[in-house]
């Protein structure tokens, strides 16, 4: 059965930016070869952690939304502790309100940029 669900990870600060861009695409590559359709992709940039983790304080936080089927998620989380950039992730099934959540979150940042690029 094809559900929605949402991970987001957290790729090690000391990358440049086109190797960051390179991890974040080599994941995104992964799901749609394995059959899931990418919904929404958000890239939240440089944050601090709340606690260290590998020495490191800070890390890129990549988030993807994607439906597809459930057998995916095993091996999406093996590819991530495959990969030693990604310090990081978490991998969340949706439910029916975690989805209208996300969509009507989607829709007032749209309407966000919408305005900013008006008063421009």
């Amino acid at each position: 059965m094809i559900c929605n669900y949402e991970t987001v990870f957290i790729i090690t600060p000391v990358l440049s930016d086109n190797q960051v861009k390179e991890t974040v695409q080599k994941f995104k590559t992964y799901l749609t070869k394995n059959g899931a359709e990418i919904v929404y992709e958000e890239n939240w940039g440089l944050k601090k952690m709340a606690y260290p983790i590998q020495k490191k304080s800070t890390g890129f936080y990549y988030m993807v939304e994607f439906k597809t089927e459930g057998a995916l998620i095993e091996k999406l989380e093996k590819e991530y502790r495959r990969d030693e950039r990604v310090i990081r992730f978490l991998t969340l099934k949706m439910d029916k309100y975690a989805i209208e959540y996300a969509i009507s979150k989607r829709n007032k940042k749209s309407v966000k940029t919408e305005v900013t690029k008006k008063e421009e």
